[in-house]
């Protein structure tokens, strides 16, 4: 039971802080209105193999990274944290930035700046760091694994639909869902940063 909510609980961090509804939106922006179904069916195809090769690379290289430039759990934990809460007000004043290039190399921009770093940035990047620290067993980073490949499954089927959702929910509907997601990543940024912070004092013998 434990391990199942540790999983609904990386399913949703990792849904909220990707927003693949609020990617879609921007992506479509990108890539102009001219984009045919079929190109964007290989946008998506390309951007969700590159938030996945990244995940691992991420996931699988963390502890290194950590221990070559000699930072803590707790100081990332704290990091981390800010980053988020940084994008979470970005999300819910809206205020995401855009560039609008050709929507000619679209096969190049579904890896970048789709794929890196719109959908996987800085915010999944300290997050994954995160949970692979905090796992204690073989069966919470399958979970970590898992949980984050079903929302890059998710992420493909809406970027890959986004035309439709688009016209579904309008730009009021994507911007509503896009706020939500944000309070939600303020509130994960928040317990992120009171976490570290307790356990940086504790560290040092402040407390």
């Amino acid at each position: 039971m434990e391990l199942f909510t540790g999983f609904l609980q990386y399913l949703i961090t990792f849904f909220a802080i990707l927003d693949p509804i609020g990617i879609s939106a921007i992506a479509l922006s990108l890539l102009g209105s001219s984009i045919s179904q079929s190109q964007l069916a290989e946008v998506s195809k390309k951007s969700t193999i590159t938030i996945i090769i990244a995940f691992f690379v991420v996931f699988l290289s963390g502890d290194f990274l950590l221990k070559l430039f000699g930072i803590s759990e707790e100081s990332l934990k704290t990091m981390g944290g800010i980053i988020l809460i940084l994008m979470a007000i970005k999300m819910v004043n809206g205020s995401t930035e855009k560039s609008s290039p050709s929507s000619e190399n679209f096969k190049e921009m579904a890896i970048v700046p789709i794929g890196i770093p719109i959908a996987f940035g800085a915010g999944l990047f300290s997050t994954v760091i995160i949970y692979k620290q905090q796992a204690q067993s073989f069966m919470e980073m399958f979970s970590i694994s898992f949980a984050f490949v079903l929302n890059a499954v998710i992420f493909y089927l809406i970027l890959r639909n986004s035309i439709y959702i688009k016209n579904a929910l309008g730009t009021i509907g994507q911007n509503v869902v896009t706020k939500l997601m944000g309070l939600i990543v303020g509130a994960i940024a928040v317990q992120f940063i009171v976490s570290g912070i307790v356990q940086l004092v504790k560290q040092y013998g402040m407390i």
